[in-house]
């Protein structure tokens, strides 16, 4: 992608995916209900979720698995998650990206990277905590982290180990998102493969996750090999 516009993808809704002067963008629709704002989701493929036969069973989720600083409901999320149904868990975590990163973010439906570091630690830490139970700690934020890390930093190295690239002929290319989704959305993908976020498109969203001032209590620190 250029610096200037390098994606622009349009469904049959108003949602747009727009990379802007290097600037990331979650792309701008969200169906998470919220007093503060109404969103309208467009047609996306339907993701098929485990079969209940086939599902792992989890105790019940409690309100101290839950917990928001700024009165997000977070039981869809984990509800989504417990039925292994990561497609639909995974367009939760962006409308509730756009939810908690402030009334801004949810008045233009999307989020600037400079506003990750505004959002709540107790939040973060929600939709972290509950990405990691429900997928044998393979998906999430500190497993993508992690991995980056490993990857020194390399972006496209990044994008290769957690199965964001795909070969296309002589050469790898990014999967792609829109219209029919190429990702995988069961834990046959590598780890780390999920949750998405437009910095797939090599942007500063995901880096600015990364950064965030929760991965500094020591829980989340990286250890180093010796």
């Amino acid at each position: 992608f250029n610096q200037s516009i390098r994606s622009i993808s349009m469904w049959k809704s108003t949602s747009v995916f727009i990379v802007l002067n290097g600037l990331s963008l979650v792309h701008g629709f969200s169906r998470v209900s919220s007093p503060h704002r109404v969103f309208h989701r467009a047609n996306v493929a339907k993701s098929t979720p485990t079969s209940a036969a086939e599902a792992p069973t989890f105790p019940p989720v409690s309100a101290s698995d839950l917990m928001s600083d700024c009165d997000a409901d977070y039981k869809p999320l984990a509800d989504a998650l417990m039925r292994q149904d990561f497609k639909e868990a995974d367009q939760l975590t962006r409308d509730l990206l756009i939810e908690i990163a402030g009334p801004a973010s949810q008045l233009r439906k999307y989020v600037y990277f400079t506003e990750v570091a505004g959002i709540p630690k107790t939040d973060l830490r929600t939709i972290e905590k509950l990405w990691l139970t429900y997928s044998n700690n393979r998906f999430g934020y500190s497993v993508q982290r992690r991995i980056y890390t490993a990857q020194k930093e390399i972006f496209e190295k990044f994008c290769t180990k957690i199965g964001w690239n795909v070969e296309d002929g002589d050469s790898d290319r990014k999967r792609r998102w829109f219209g029919d989704s190429e990702f995988i959305y069961d834990l046959s993908a590598p780890q780390g493969h999920l949750p998405l976020t437009s910095a797939l498109r090599g942007t500063q969203l995901l880096k600015k996750i990364f950064e965030h001032p929760l991965w500094e209590e020591e829980e989340w620190q990286i250890k180093k090999k010796k």
